[in-house]
């Protein structure tokens, strides 16, 4: 018999990615994570080239792979600190060993405990939130266009056309200091989440995307490889990533000794 030690609300997942290279890059630099077990999904895009940006993505995903099952809101915080810090470093022995300039990628990660989310991102790969039929940007580029946004010093129309709209100010390793950051909130029912690369923002703005993501008659895996062959046809000019997350409310169930909820173990 369980020793149960009370009650939390228990939330699934279903999730899909897919990504393609594109029409014009020779390799995909983009690497995604989908780890339901440990409630974590990840979009990086490298940068650098062939055996470097390739490998700073693989690098970070391989990292973020190990963080496992948390075992509390404060232990998912210093897993992930200690996972993305690893990646960094890795990276940044990977660029010296190569005798390179700064190789790296950015981070879109989404984990989820309890009935809380947690975003983390370094660069312009973004999270996105469909609540009640609303799309919101839960992530905030890191970009030179953005903080020009923010500083007042350029208009919204201006920062559309603007020549140096893609250039990031952070990534993983490419400075000794890790630069995430990181926002939370609470899960609510039917939370549909959407991780992507910037190859497929040059095609898709946010009206057309929660027009997708709300087909009332398509399945995640349909939506999803709609968005990627889209972006691919109208361009491709760059790798092109996407993941959905889909979060169900089972409602309040009794929790054992370990915070387990053992009457849904397997349906993550």
């Amino acid at each position: 018999m369980t020793d149960t030690v009370g009650w939390g609300r228990v939330f699934t997942f279903e999730s899909v990615g897919d990504s393609d290279v594109g029409q014009v890059r020779k390799i995909n630099e983009d690497s995604l994570l989908l780890a339901p077990g440990s409630r974590l999904w990840v979009v990086a895009d490298g940068m650098g080239g062939h055996a470097a940006g390739d490998f700073a993505s693989q690098t970070l995903v391989a990292s973020l792979d190990t963080i496992g099952v948390p075992a509390s809101y404060e232990d998912l915080r210093h897993r992930m600190a200690d996972r993305l810090t690893q990646a960094n470093h890795r990276v940044q022995m990977h660029a010296a060993e190569l005798g390179r300039g700064a190789i790296g990628s950015t981070l879109v990660a989404l984990v989820a405990i309890e009935d809380r989310f947690l975003c983390y991102w370094s660069g312009d790969s973004r999270l996105y939130l469909l609540r009640a039929g609303g799309l919101c940007q839960v992530s905030r580029d890191h970009t030179e266009v953005q903080s020009l946004l923010d500083a007042g010093r350029i208009s919204e129309d201006e920062a559309a056309n603007w020549p140096r709209k893609n250039v990031i100010t952070r990534a993983i390793g490419v400075t000794p200091t890790l630069e995430v950051e990181m926002v939370e909130g609470q899960l609510q029912d039917r939370d549909l989440f959407l991780l992507c690369s910037d190859g497929l923002l040059e095609y898709f703005d946010d009206d057309e995307l929660a027009h997708v993501l709300k087909l009332p008659d398509w399945g995640l895996e349909q939506k999803c490889k709609y968005l990627v062959a889209q972006a691919v046809e109208r361009g491709g000019k760059d790798n092109v990533s996407v993941v959905l997350v889909q979060a169900r409310d089972f409602g309040l169930r009794e929790v054992d000794v370990d915070g387990q909820f053992p009457e849904f173990e397997g349906l993550l």
